[in-house]
């Protein structure tokens, strides 16, 4: 299972490596790679399927509680075939649809890193391996959306749904932090019976608003939603990707998941309801506007996750259904009507539906899967979207609370959806084909088979729900309830309200589709509102933001660096004099001091010495000698007190330190005075009472009782835990390990940093930017 999660990265480590190969006609070979975890999860349907729950364990940082714990039941076995199974079709199809793209390669690695972090988060079964995958998809989802970075629109569009995400990540380890500290373990199966606990505690609330802080940004909830559709710059394997069947509903599995825990409250439920409703209607409603094919596509999927959270608002076993058939009817047609997007735009060259009609007559395979798409979008029999938006209206007509207000939001809801629909689906085919495309052809098989698949899918399920209800919707049903009713997948029920609300929303949207174009006329008078959207409110608070930055920058990070050290030299002078005069006696024992030697005594004027001649020097290379003499004072007195290794370290630092000086300085202009007497008075002071204060505090070290626990621990264990004889080292990289690990990290990216900014080459573009 672990090489299963990670095979993404592994995949994402090779790819530059043998860039030239993926970027040939081999590139179709990786297809091998999604759908052989495809394959791999359909084996585990007969045990999940059976009410098995299987764990995967794997130690990490046992020590802290932190382990690659996989859990496989019926909700991650949903997702990771989603992840897997739609991932391969779009692999197919970007080895054709973006074969002449010289970053090929780069798209694959980024897209299989993707596909793991998502894999890893649906799977995993511990809260901080969770979040870390969560991230990994935010990052990820960040490379694909601005794959286009010489596109000022791609690189607007990534940083903000990166900024959104990683703020929801932000809430998200908060409230893991939170949970964690209450139920005292950090794994997700251990703690799903402690819901009571939970509901009754103090900080119920501040948990709940960090989950859905956490999952409304990332599935794209109002007032949340607005980077969605910005994100559709991105390449059209990435919108179906991420933004059909995984990304984006990542958040509904964090709310599902976590459902058991924290749901069945008034607050939990009621919230999801609002947002979740809210979503759905004002995202379908927008839907109807749009002249652009992803555009439409963008808010027809905010408003399906929309319907997703509301589902999951009304908290009973039948929602939770109609929850789990909708998630793979919305990946099925969601996919296809993306890479049918994508085939028009490539071989076309426009996504506006006003000029797009008759393209059935060059492209009949295409147009076959929109209609098979739009059939299940719309809910038309015999798709598998006609049994969804059955089991939809069934959930709302059921509710407790509002049962005709919700269910005329979903119907209404559900109309905008079909109209959209029949958009993207239908109207690029219907009517007379334009001269101007009377040249277009079929593209390579690789892009049109996929989308077909897709459509094929969602009629088979339709007709054979069987298939699907027992192997995936049953048990993800089951992870989320504690008790399922009994229940059957039908394509038909008899003649009752819900077929009657079926057959309203169908006609109604044919109706509307028929009466009402989308044109200008429309989104000028949406635009009207637009300051009032949340999208131009988040603007707005980014420019006080960013003007606030600017002044704060101006004030303190002004470029000079002696002023950098000034400041964080007074701020700990201010606090060190406030410590030693308020918490510390000063009671400095000077009979603990050893008497001087004459060796000691010497080293002493010579560092007395050099430091006046550094301060006072009128050269800078003379200043530089007189710094490194001052160094080789203070190896002297390690050696005094018996620290060779302290000595040796010292030594080589300062050679280095004096070398690279030397090097730096010897090429600037002779030396000028900068600042006058005054500002030299000020920095003298400052930094006699910085040298005074650290003098009294060493000082008073010396009255401190001396506790050997550590040194003897230490000694003691070195080598029998680490086997290690040298007691220093054995801190450095097995005690402490974690701490060395981290460092050798931080110097490792300034390092990379250093490198890029010396390889740097701007040309004229890069410099406008």
């Amino acid at each position: 299972m672990l090489l299963a999660v990670l095979s993404g990265f592994i995949i994402a480590t090779i790819t530059p490596l043998a860039g030239k190969l993926f970027r040939s006609k081999w590139s179709v070979g990786l297809t091998a790679v999604p759908l052989a975890l495809f394959i791999y999860f359909l084996s585990f349907i007969p045990a999940v399927s059976n009410g098995q729950v299987l764990l995967f364990n794997y130690e990490w940082v046992p020590s802290m509680g932190i382990n690659f714990n996989f859990l496989l039941d019926g909700l991650s076995l949903l997702f990771a075939l989603m992840i897997t199974g739609i991932g391969a079709l779009v692999y197919l199809y970007t080895s054709s649809y973006m074969k002449d793209d010289p970053g090929l390669d780069k798209f694959y690695g980024y897209l299989s890193l993707f596909m793991s972090a998502m894999l890893g988060m649906v799977m995993s079964d511990n809260l901080f391996t969770l979040f870390i995958f969560w991230e990994l998809t935010s990052i990820s989802s960040f490379f694909l959306i601005g794959f286009d970075n010489e596109n000022k629109e791609s690189r607007k569009a990534a940083l903000i749904s990166m900024a959104l995400t990683g703020l929801g990540g932000f809430f998200l380890l908060a409230g893991f932090a939170i949970v964690a500290n209450i139920t005292g373990t950090y794994t997700i199966s251990e703690m799903m019976g402690s819901g009571d606990i939970f509901k009754d505690h103090p900080l119920y609330i501040v948990i709940i608003i960090c989950f859905f802080l956490a999952a409304f940004t990332k599935s794209a909830q109002f007032p949340f939603h607005f980077w969605l559709p910005g994100a559709m710059k991105a390449p059209t394997p990435v919108s179906t990707y991420l933004h059909s069947a995984t990304m984006v509903k990542a958040g509904i599995y964090l709310l599902a998941r976590f459902t058991p825990l924290l749901g069945d409250h008034i607050y939990w439920n009621n919230t999801l309801m609002i947002v979740g409703g809210i979503t759905m209607v004002y995202a379908a409603f927008h839907s109807i506007l749009k002249k652009d094919l992803k555009e439409i596509l963008a808010y027809s999927t905010i408003s399906a996750l929309g319907m997703l959270v509301f589902l999951l608002g009304l908290g009973h076993a039948e929602a939770f259904i109609a929850m789990a058939v909708f998630i793979v009817v919305h990946a099925l047609y969601k996919a296809t009507l993306f890479l049918i997007t994508g085939i028009l735009d490539h071989e076309t060259g426009t996504r506006d539906i006003n000029r797009l009609s008759g393209l059935r007559k060059v492209m009949m395979p295409l147009a076959i899967a929109g209609f098979l798409a739009v059939l299940s979008n719309s809910g038309i029999p015999p798709s598998f979207g006609f049994v969804g938006k059955d089991l939809i209206y069934s959930a709302t007509l059921h509710s407790e609370t509002l049962a005709i207000f919700i269910t005329v939001a979903a119907v209404v809801t559900n109309i905008f959806l079909l109209y959209s629909s029949f958009l993207a689906g239908i109207k690029p085919f219907a009517g007379k084909l334009p001269s101007e495309y009377k040249d277009v052809h079929m593209p390579d098989w690789r892009m049109w088979v996929p989308p077909l698949i897709c459509g094929i899918a969602g009629i088979v399920f339709g007709i054979f729900p069987m298939l699907a209800e027992g192997s995936i919707i049953r048990p993800a049903v089951s992870a989320i309830a504690p008790e399922v009713p009994e229940f059957h997948l039908q394509l038909w029920h008899g003649f009752n309200t819900v077929l009657g609300l079926s057959a309203i929303t169908i006609i109604v949207g044919i109706l509307l589709y028929v009466i009402f174009k989308p044109n200008d006329r429309h989104n000028a008078w949406m635009n009207k509102f637009e300051s009032f959207s949340p999208k131009s409110i988040a603007a707005g608070v980014n420019k006080l933001f960013m003007k606030f930055a600017v002044t704060w920058t101006n004030l303190l990070q002004n470029g000079y660096l002696r002023i950098y050290v000034l400041t964080v030299i007074s701020f700990l002078t201010i606090l060190l004099a406030y410590k030693a005069f308020t918490v510390s006696s000063l009671d400095i024992n000077l009979t603990k001091i050893s008497a001087l030697t004459s060796a000691e005594v010497a080293v002493m004027v010579i560092l007395i010495v050099s430091v006046l001649y550094a301060v006072y020097s009128p050269s800078r290379l003379a200043a530089i000698a007189a710094m490194g003499v001052i160094g080789y004072c203070i190896c002297l007195v390690f050696i005094f007190y018996s620290a060779p290794d302290l000595a040796m370290t010292q030594f080589t630092i300062d050679t280095l330190t004096v070398i690279l000086f030397l090097l730096v300085m010897y090429r600037l202009p002779k030396y000028v005075l900068y600042t006058n007497k005054l500002i030299r008075i000020r920095d003298a002071i400052i930094s006699l009472i910085f040298g005074t204060l650290i003098t009294l505090l060493a000082l008073e070290v010396h009255h401190e009782p001396t506790n050997k626990e550590t040194t003897r621990f230490y000694a003691e264990n070195s080598y029998a835990l680490a086997k290690g004889k040298n007691i220093v080292n054995v801190i450095l990289v097995d005690f402490r390990g974690m701490d060395t690990m981290i460092e050798i990290i931080v110097l490792s990216i300034s390092a990379l940093g250093v490198f890029a900014l010396l390889k740097l080459q701007l040309n004229e573009f890069d410099r406008e930017i």
